[in-house]
């Protein structure tokens, strides 16, 4: 037998017939492990883990004497004739059936582990926003793919048609083509947006200059999701969206304002404002988001309520929220220690034309302002990266 099994393994058909059984083996053994699986709540796990070895043993029963029969050994006389006659009853359509959806299976197995092996980098960029889109997009690509291949096998098996088949979904797809444009026009949107990458899954985005704004958690050919402040995820046909507005691309700016009284001295309120930008520009905290130095762009508005002054940072995209609630407390900090009073709205109290009696105390020691003992550089919590909604937003 051993001169045999040698003289048989020479050729290499035998070593292909070898290869394509145990695939096929190997198919059928994930088939059975996940109908095993499903019967996981009606079965008692002793008789479940007997089950998961007796599929095993069997399988790999059968592919020994498939092997054999493939490899020609007559002087095993049962594997053989066993192999034989499992091979007669593959070719049989059900047996075929059977094989199309096992290696359907291990192909969809395989996609989906493939694609939870490609994970984007953890600093947002474009090529991560790109890999982390693409990756959803393909993934679901390919697996309509398997689909549509595994039915074409599986129909073919069972003595259908394909090609005649094929030409009469075809004009049916036309037929359903003219009634479903919208459908169209969204996989022919979502297409471009992926081409020109003109966003991606982590961008921030505001679509149709509107109230739907949010992170992009989810995006394919037919359809944006949109995850809002508050956690509701608005879900956009591609189609439905004429402009969109990209607050993460490339780079970020943080409009850095602070309004003062008309009492105030601005040339001072200036200085402050410049020193408050350079420091967070200086802080190794903060210096890793900026792009560009700080730009003191000076006093942009006199309005009604008191005067604006305005910088500009350049900072890495999505940090820009962040860096902008730090450069509020801040400002806030050092406007105090200056003694320039922020504008905040006053009411006036009238109580009538009854006399008031007013009693004036003084305290055994002078309380301290507060304000005084606030640190600048340090912050007791660290601001959160989320970005800030609109005043508009959809929630």
């Amino acid at each position: 037998m051993l001169d045999e099994l040698t003289f048989q393994l020479q050729k290499p058909q035998v070593w292909l017939g070898l290869a394509l059984t145990l695939l096929i083996a190997y198919a059928l053994y994930r088939f059975g492990g996940m109908l095993l699986r499903a019967l996981e709540p009606y079965v008692r796990p002793a008789l479940l883990t007997g089950l998961k070895w007796l599929w095993l043993l069997v399988v790999a029963f059968c592919w020994l004497s498939v092997a054999t029969h493939v490899a020609y050994l007559p002087s095993v006389p049962v594997l053989f004739e066993v192999g034989q006659d499992l091979v007669q009853g593959f070719r049989n359509s059900a047996g075929q059936v059977l094989v199309t959806v096992a290696l359907a299976l291990i192909a969809w197995n395989l996609i989906g582990s493939l694609s939870e092996r490609i994970v984007a980098g953890e600093e947002f960029n474009r090529r991560s926003v790109r890999v982390q889109t693409l990756k959803g997009v393909v993934e679901s690509t390919l697996k309509v793919v398997v689909v549509i291949i595994s039915l074409i096998a599986g129909l073919q098996t069972l003595g259908v048609n394909a090609t005649s088949l094929l030409a009469g979904v075809s004009v049916l797809g036309l037929a359903v083509g003219f009634g479903a444009q919208s459908l169209i026009k969204d996989v022919f949107n979502g297409f471009f947006i992926l081409l020109e990458d003109q966003y991606g899954v982590g961008d921030v985005i505001t679509v149709n200059s509107g109230p739907l704004s949010g992170n992009v958690e989810r995006l394919n050919l037919r359809a944006t999701a949109l995850r809002a402040l508050d956690g509701t995820v608005h879900i956009v046909p591609n189609g439905q969206i004429q402009t969109v507005s990209v607050s993460s691309k490339d780079w970020s700016r943080v409009v850095a304002t602070v309004d003062v009284t008309y009492a105030a001295n601005i040339n001072d309120a200036l200085r402050v404002l410049e020193a408050v930008s350079n420091e967070l520009h200086a802080d190794p905290a903060w210096a890793h988001y900026f792009l560009e130095a700080p730009e003191i762009q000076g006093v942009t508005q006199l309005a009604p309520d008191g005067v604006t002054l305005r910088a500009l940072f350049k900072v890495q995209p999505k940090s820009q929220f962040a860096v902008g609630r730090e450069f509020n407390r801040r400002i806030k900090i050092a406007m105090d220690q200056a003694g320039i009073e922020i504008p905040f709205p006053q009411r006036s109290l009238n109580f009538g034309a009854a006399p008031l009696e007013i009693r004036l105390t003084q305290e055994a020691a002078p309380v301290r302002d507060p304000r005084e003992t606030q640190n600048r550089t340090q912050a007791p919590v660290k601001p959160s990266l989320l970005r800030d909604p609109d005043e508009d937003e959809q929630t």
